[in-house]
């Protein structure tokens, strides 16, 4: 891609304008959705449709009505948020089956208590301990669905660990997904509000220790780093999913659900390891020393060495290697159809070709992830990434990325569900899908640009966990 030399403040008035749209589709969407369909996850020709597979959207819903408020300093909208959030989003808190609290709860109830918590939103203590309490709950049921990996030999990439474990996907308990780099974090909310979660003989389980082994043992076994004889070995790339036996815990090779193969770049995949190890370095950064080795066991160093591996590896490995000039990314590097698209790596993203999709959601999560790390880097250190984010941002706060029809539900044009499983719409006359949106894509969009207009001087920096 291609960086160009920009400033938060000089996109300021399009991250309003995103938050200026995504308000009136919000209220849209809520206007005509029939809850009895489920959750909204993907458009079909402009509009929200439902898609049984795992119910991880309907808090990047409420989400947007919450963030657009906040943008907007619209009451009402955040009022709006803030009801059907209680209306609906506790059976999220203690669903044991997915691996998705951090997008669920942290996107609701998170985003509510910020609000309190910024005095944005009138002291309530009642109301305060409800989304704590919420949040608490959330970090500790995700942190049930634990799997150990037993080690032989400490491994650099995981900060020399002595034990391992990871947060299983809704496959099962052998199963590892690269989302949930970004949905860990929510553990660590939990354990800032002084939960931990109590195993039988009132055994308890430090849940920032968990959430600190789950990110070691994705950067072992599922973020390739390029030191090894792996054939696909290329530094910064990430699998999908890791596979391990479950009778002796021991990693048995990469696989993918959404990607093209388990040896290509799912870019989407990529873009929640950026986002999820950058923000997490900025967690990091408020914790001690000496309390952070309390909890997990681990010099504070050791671990951060390998979040800023991984960080600074997937955010090089976007901008080098799977994105177009314009930082935009296809869905996955290495799908068979790129090979038609020549040079594209030197042209802007075509999300109207014949070969293979775009997918737009994967940019909006990775811009943020590359702003985020250059802000923790800071100086000339995290230049690079904050220019790249910004760039991405740019090329995504525009048409024909951004959905100015009011006809249209969706925020971000061009996004990506589960291409491989054929769920995505596509238009007539067309090969691949285009012109849609999703839930996850028009949050993150719009995150994307509160966290820009907050950094262009609106507001404190947006972040998940709590101030201390």
């Amino acid at each position: 891609m291609k960086i160009e030399n920009l400033t938060p403040r000089s996109l300021a008035r399009d991250a309003e304008r995103v938050g200026v749209l995504a308000a009136r589709k919000a209220r849209s969407i809520d206007r005509g959705w029939d809850v009895a369909k489920g959750t909204p996850v993907f458009t079909r020709n402009g509009r929200y449709t439902s898609q049984g597979w795992t119910e991880w959207t309907q808090g990047f819903q409420y989400g947007c009505m919450i963030l657009a408020g906040d943008m907007l300093d619209d009451a009402k909208l955040i009022d709006l948020g803030r009801r059907r959030t209680v209306e609906r989003m506790l059976p999220h808190v203690t669903h044991t089956g997915v691996h998705d609290h951090g997008f669920n709860n942290l996107s609701t109830y998170g985003n509510l208590l910020r609000l309190l918590n910024e005095k944005r939103l009138p002291k309530n203590d009642w109301e305060r301990t409800a989304y704590e309490n919420a949040l608490a709950v959330s970090g500790a049921v995700q942190a049930a669905r634990w799997s150990g990996v037993p080690v032989a030999k400490p491994n650099k990439h995981s900060a020399d660990s002595k034990s391992l474990g990871y947060i299983y996907s809704f496959n099962g308990p052998h199963s590892l997904f690269i989302d949930t780099m970004r949905t860990t974090r929510i553990l660590g909310v939990a354990w800032q509000l002084g939960h931990v979660l109590m195993h039988e003989g009132d055994r308890a389980a430090n849940l920032l220790k968990r959430s600190v082994l789950h990110g070691l043992t994705t950067s072992q076994y599922i973020v390739f780093h390029g030191d090894s004889g792996h054939t696909y070995d290329v530094m910064g790339r990430t699998a999908h999913e890791g596979v391990f036996n479950r009778n002796n815990g021991q990693f048995r090779c990469r696989a993918t659900q959404q990607g093209y193969s388990p040896f290509s770049t799912w870019t989407r995949g990529l873009a929640w390891a950026m986002l999820g190890y950058a923000e997490e370095l900025e967690f990091f950064k408020t914790i001690s020393g000496k309390d952070f080795q309390a909890a997990t066991g681990l010099a504070k160093q050791e671990v951060v060495r390998v979040y800023e591996r991984c960080a600074k590896e997937t955010c090089e490995h976007y901008i080098n290697d799977v994105t177009s000039i314009d930082g935009i990314t296809y869905w996955d590097d290495g799908a068979p159809g790129m090979a038609q698209l020549q040079g594209w790596r030197e042209k802007k993203a075509d999300p109207y070709n014949h070969h293979e999709p775009v997918d737009a959601s994967a940019s909006a999560i990775a811009a943020q992830g590359l702003i985020r790390l250059g802000n923790y880097l800071g100086g000339s250190k995290g230049k690079r990434y904050l220019q790249a984010g910004l760039t991405v941002a740019k090329s995504i706060f525009e048409e024909p990325y951004l959905s100015t029809n009011n006809n249209h539900q969706g925020l971000l044009l061009h996004s990506v569900y589960h291409w491989p499983n054929g769920w995505d719409y596509v238009p007539a006359g067309s090969k691949v899908p285009h012109s849609e949106s999703s839930m996850w894509g028009d949050y993150h969009l719009l995150e994307l640009a509160a966290l820009i207009s907050r950094m262009a001087g609106r507001s404190p920096y947006l972040k998940f966990f709590l101030d201390r």
